[in-house]
């Protein structure tokens, strides 16, 4: 419709006139002169109505589920932190828990050989002298450290101190390949040279030719001249595979370590010697082998002496009853 002067004053009086019903409505109350078209209105819309809410009800339940979920979201994001934050205390108890025992372990290692030690924590491998199997501890100058001491745990001859910091020092593994250290047999004294070989078993070269070895015999190292940078005793590893005597001045052999390399936590470092060679004091105590069970089968006896051994019962049986029968 266009902007005229008469459809403006049809506005007006629209305006005017709905105004007027409003208030007319609003003073009958109940008795409102128009509640029946309210009603005719009602019935004709009040289906569409429905309808509309039918319709826009599933995209409220859906604006409402995905508040929901948010909230449910955010419990389980916290549920999640805390879950996270237990595992993380009880991992932190089973890490203390095999510190102690490494601990442990080493201390009665310490006993065994009256080394005196001081104890340290690897906080980090590699090195800045660029060796292949190193490690740095948490212990330097300051603690007493020097160059070319010994290094051990629990389970045996770790490495050597190489360089010293004031609050940290450089280890070289003994499974590095510029590592040799000198070795003594259990009970035989053979001695030898064992030499890292990274991942694999350290390389010993026995000085006999002709030593009698076999595997699962075990070393130890011999010492070094004032007790640097080896003390003497400390448990090496086990032979694991022999070279064959090729009529050679020295023989090789294969040594598993007691150490594992990739798993170092607590070592100690041997800051006083022990006053005299705890030569196999040290290495821990060889399981004793089970008992072996015997099991005796006797053999049952051919047939016909069971069917002959089963007469003689009843022929003894029939001459006590005739012997009972004789007056």
């Amino acid at each position: 419709m266009r902007d005229t002067r008469e459809s403006r004053l049809l506005l007006v009086l629209l305006i005017a006139i709905a105004f007027a019903l409003i208030t007319v409505d609003i003073r009958g109350g109940q008795e409102s002169p128009v509640d029946g078209a309210r009603q005719a209105a009602a019935a004709v819309f009040g289906p569409v109505e429905n309808g509309v809410a039918a319709a826009v009800d599933p995209i409220g339940n859906a604006i409402g589920a995905v508040r929901d979920s948010g909230e449910r979201h955010t419990r389980i994001a916290a549920l999640e932190k805390e879950n996270a934050e237990l595992k993380a205390e009880l991992g932190s108890d089973d890490r203390n828990r095999n510190r102690l025992r490494e601990l442990d372990a080493m201390l009665k290692t310490a006993g065994a050989g009256q080394y005196g030690i001081k104890g340290a924590q690897v906080i980090a491998i590699g090195a800045a002298q660029g060796f292949s199997w190193t490690v740095t501890v948490d212990v330097g100058a300051r603690d007493g450290i020097k160059r070319d001491m010994t290094v051990l745990n629990g389970a045996g001859l770790v490495g050597r101190v190489t360089t010293v910091g004031p609050s940290t020092s450089t280890v070289l593994l003994a499974n590095d390949p510029d590592f040799t250290v000198g070795t003594r047999m259990e009970k035989s004294d053979e001695l030898g040279f064992a030499t890292g070989q990274g991942d694999g078993p350290l390389l010993v070269q026995l000085l006999n030719g002709k030593a009698k070895v076999k595997e699962g015999d075990r070393l130890v190292t011999f010492g070094s001249s004032g007790d640097k940078p080896f003390v003497p005793g400390v448990p090496v590893g086990e032979i694991v595979r022999v070279d064959p005597a090729g009529g050679g001045l020295t023989r090789n052999v294969y040594v598993r370590p007691y150490v594992g390399f990739t798993k170092l936590d607590i070592v100690g470092v041997v800051v006083q010697a022990p006053r005299s060679n705890p030569r196999d004091m040290v290495l821990p105590q060889k399981p004793k082998p089970a008992p072996t069970v015997t099991v005796t089968v006797t053999p049952p006896p051919p047939d016909g002496q069971q069917a002959a051994d089963g007469q003689k019962p009843n022929e003894n049986q029939q001459g006590q009853d005739q012997g009972d029968a004789t007056p």
